[in-house]
């Protein structure tokens, strides 16, 4: 086997693996090749299990693919134009949708392959897709300045907000609580009560707009990201939802649109982080509370990358326009290979590297 590892790493640096190769290659320097599960660019990636992540993109496809294995589950085919988030209710097999068609679809992964429910009402993309804590409720947020919440079993929109110049670009709930936190494309990020349904704390304005933002596990922090060009306005920002408005640090070194953030599971005995993707083909990893980078990869050619979703404290999944899926390992002491396309950058103290494409 050592031969065959030898000979495969002289051909090329992404190859398709055999099930017994897999063990042995997980932390090579090289990086495995699934089967793509899109045609064309990835919009958006989330964790359905510890094994399972769900993923969308321009091929109007929703796509279960078993990350670990390497191997696609379920295709499912319903939206008429991308798919542009995907959410997940953890536990379940419910999968929700959102498209540029201006619906919401609801999957059960084990209903056959037919959507299971259907939120109609947006005039625009759907940009925001949030599941309530209890599994009941699901909010919706669009580019038609409408927030909406909708009831799950039956599908009908029982609250509806119209908030002038509200280009909602991403929606989250609030842990443990009935709090909605959304982004805009008019810089501003709001919070919802969504028993009133109404806007009850908006956060200071940024300079640019605010394109993605999640929810630490405790409820206690918000991290939004903003767009930007020239490594101005590019950054993330953390903020404490227990102060409104209160700013704590800033996650700044991303040269082009920072399009996602989020927090990682915490390393046992480490230190929160945070993670973010930007349009300069970078993926981040920073210190939560001193705002040092902790490691960064860059992936050449990848394009934009638009989505990430981490699925433990070691393994992170990022969506990229031109290259797919990747899984991405975070760890420290691992060997890094510059062919890999990992580097480490500010304090060097993570190794980040792609160890399989799919």
């Amino acid at each position: 086997m050592g031969k065959l590892q030898s000979k495969f790493r002289k051909r090329s640096e992404i190859y398709r693996t055999t099930q017994v190769e897999k063990s042995e290659t997980t932390f090579d320097s090289k990086v495995v090749q699934y089967e793509p599960a899109h045609k064309g660019s990835t919009n958006t990636v989330t964790n359905l299990s510890p094994e399972l992540c769900v993923s969308g993109g321009s091929d109007q496809a929703v796509v279960v693919y078993d990350w670990k294995q390497g191997r696609m589950c379920q295709t499912f085919q319903g939206h008429n134009r991308e798919v542009t988030k995907v959410v997940c209710y953890p536990g379940s097999t419910w999968i929700f949708s959102a498209s540029r068609d201006k619906t919401v679809l609801m999957w059960d992964l084990n209903q056959g392959d037919e959507p299971i429910q259907e939120f109609c009402g947006h005039e625009l993309v759907v940009n925001g897709l949030a599941i309530s804590p209890e599994g009941r409720k699901l909010c919706t947020g669009s580019r038609d300045n409408w927030m909406c919440l909708w009831d799950i079993e039956s599908a009908k929109c029982e609250q509806r907000q119209n908030v002038s110049r509200n280009l909602v670009t991403h929606v989250c709930w609030v842990p443990g609580s009935s709090s909605v936190v959304q982004t805009s494309e008019d810089k501003i990020i709001r919070v919802w009560d969504s028993r009133a349904w109404q806007v009850t704390n908006t956060f200071p304005a940024k300079q640019y707009i605010q394109t993605h933002c999640d929810v630490s596990p405790n409820g206690h922090y918000l991290v939004s990201s903003s767009n930007g060009f020239g490594g101005q306005g590019c950054e993330a920002t953390l903020w404490d939802l227990r102060q409104p408005g209160c700013k704590v640090v800033e996650y700044r070194g991303h040269l082009q649109t920072t399009a996602c953030c989020m927090f990682l599971p915490t390393p046992p005995g480490g230190s929160p982080q945070v993670a973010t993707s930007s349009h300069d083909s970078s993926v981040k990893v920073w210190d939560q509370n001193t705002a040092v980078c902790l490691g960064t990869l860059h992936l050449d050619g990848a394009g934009p990358l638009v989505c990430l979703a981490p699925t433990d404290s070691a393994n992170l999944l990022c969506a990229s326009f031109n290259n797919g899926l990747h899984h991405i390992q975070l760890g420290n002491g691992l060997s890094m290979d510059q062919d890999s396309g990992a580097s480490s950058g500010g304090a060097g103290e993570l190794d980040v590297k792609v160890v399989a494409r799919f």
